[in-house]
């Protein structure tokens, strides 16, 4: 039997209460099975709340607190969706500077359903390909990345996927990115100020 693809990697999986249950419990189990360690961050201490399509989920114990995790810690980044989820993550400074911290870094990122959200806020789409719920087609586009309706999409270590039903395919490319490990930085295109 091969070792597992992700021994020895440390993923954070970065939520805040509304998150979609089955897009962090399915992606962490398969993950996990690849042999990597998973934590749950939150800008909560003790337990985060799911949602299941229309009502709450389980309650989840939080491994790290945001204001003790740092990216350095970490081999890759999962960003589950969820309306209220990103939403609220992409409020708050200590989680989107979380999150730069893996783009800074060309750390693997998977983002699922509503979970680019917090990745735009980041700064971190911009000249990407990628794909989100629908919903989010116009707020990336307006970010500067290519938006397009595929169930993955992997670009230089960015994984993203529309919707639970893309999940299988979502955690497998995801494993994939995570066993890459780091990805070269591409320039992000400067901004020109309008007057």
């Amino acid at each position: 039997m091969d070792e597992p693809r992700l021994n020895g990697k440390r993923i954070a999986a970065l939520v805040d209460n509304g998150f979609e249950q089955v897009e962090l419990t399915d992606p962490k189990k398969a993950l996990e099975r690849a042999g990597a360690h998973v934590d749950i961050v939150s800008p909560h201490s003790g337990k985060v709340q799911g949602w299941q399509h229309t009502k709450w989920g389980d309650a989840f114990p939080v491994d790290r607190p945001i204001a003790q995790a740092r990216s350095d810690d970490y081999d890759g980044l999962l960003l589950p969706g969820g309306v209220m989820n990103p939403d609220k993550l992409r409020m708050n400074a200590q989680a989107v500077e979380f999150v730069r911290g893996f783009v800074d870094a060309g750390k693997p990122i998977a983002a699922i359903c509503h979970g680019p959200w917090t990745l735009i806020e980041a700064g971190a789409v911009r000249g990407k390909r990628m794909t989100s719920w629908p919903s989010l087609r116009t707020d990336l586009k307006n970010a500067g990345a290519s938006w397009v309706d595929e169930m993955v999409v992997v670009d230089n270590g960015l994984v993203t996927s529309r919707k639970p039903e893309d999940i299988p395919a979502f955690s497998e490319k995801a494993i994939e990115e995570f066993a890459e490990g780091r990805h070269r930085q591409q320039p992000v295109a400067a901004t020109t100020s309008r007057a």
